[in-house]
């Protein structure tokens, strides 16, 4: 594989990683390609996997790249190279098939198309290797053994990443994403056909929304209290200790009430201290949160031994406070 493709096809996949989930959609209705496309942005889904089983799909590609041209949009179900084509004239960002044919994947690598075919067995991991593949579909997800069935070939094969997709939900979306092997997952839960066909568009948003808080899982950790020196942060913690029942623990540069409130032994960031959320990713929920508005400080970002993000401050304060995401432990 030429070193300019496989840059193009990790640039993707990093775009897959931060987006999470890659909804599936078979639209009939090509008039309602923008429309689809900001019901799924209004819910902060920025990528569609547009299958070619239903007609026009190369045109609603066109449609929504058109009206968004940072959307990551690409086609599902490419079992030609002619297909493969169409969707790249319209703009496609990327091919997904069900199953492994050499001579789509070959066509396409040698055009430039990322492209992931589907495959669930360790004979087609090896052969999707082989043409030079490195991140691939794993298909039908759950009936092919889910996600203990990536973690079992992994060891083999340690350098394949993959995106998960069929019987993908809201309730089994976190334990995929939770390996780290698993780049993002496809699913057509979140556009369901009903819903397309009555064009419920606020539904689509709120499934959307849904999906994507799950997937974030923000959750209140503790507060940070700034106090003027070691001797205030004691004293502040033993107040919590004593209306409360919040074990003082000392540390190096903070005390703590249990593991609820953080009193500095002096000034950190924030006027008054900060707030910490934890998140399942910090690198996806700083990717969603500058989506919503709120951008992270790089210079905050602190990482794990494997390269993750797992800590990140927000440049805006919150009445006071500065704000920080951890990863979930």
């Amino acid at each position: 594989m030429k070193a300019d493709v496989k840059a193009k096809i990790d640039a993707v996949v990093e775009e897959f990683a931060n987006v999470g989930i890659v909804p599936v959609i078979k639209l009939e209705k090509v008039e309602n390609a923008e429309k689809l496309a900001k019901a799924l942005r209004d819910g902060g889904i920025y990528c569609a996997e547009v299958t070619f089983r239903a007609k026009g799909a190369d045109e609603v590609i066109a449609r929504m790249v058109k009206a968004y041209p940072d959307m990551l949009v690409g086609a599902g179900t490419v079992l030609t190279c002619e297909q493969a084509d169409a969707a790249y004239a319209a703009g496609a960002k990327f091919c997904v098939a069900p199953g492994l044919n050499p001579k789509v994947v070959s066509h396409c690598l040698e055009r430039g198309i990322p492209f992931a075919p589907g495959l669930s067995s360790a004979s087609e991991i090896e052969q999707a290797m082989e043409l030079g593949l490195d991140f691939v579909k794993f298909f039908p997800a759950e009936q092919a053994g889910g996600v203990a069935y990536i973690k079992s070939v992994c060891g083999p094969y340690q350098n394949m990443r993959f995106m998960p997709t069929g019987g993908i939900t809201a309730d089994n979306l976190n334990s995929y994403l939770a390996f780290n092997k698993v780049v993002c997952c496809g699913g057509s839960w979140i556009v369901p056909s009903k819903l397309l066909e009555e064009e419920n568009w606020a539904e689509i948003t709120r499934l959307c929304r849904e999906a994507v808080n799950k997937m974030l899982g923000f959750e209140l950790v503790h507060v940070g209290i700034n106090c003027k020196n070691p001797d205030e942060a004691e004293y502040v913690a033993d107040k919590f200790e004593a209306a409360f029942g919040l074990e003082k623990k000392v540390g190096n540069s903070s005390v703590f009430a249990s593991s609820y409130v953080e009193m500095m032994k002096t000034p950190f960031r924030g006027d008054m201290g900060h707030i910490a959320f934890a998140a399942n990713s910090v690198k996806r929920a700083v990717y969603q949160l500058a989506k919503r508005g709120f951008e992270a400080d790089e210079s905050s970002f602190k990482y794990d031994k494997n390269g993750e993000l797992n800590v990140a401050y927000l440049k805006d304060q919150f009445g006071g406070f500065a704000v920080h995401l951890v990863k979930r432990k």
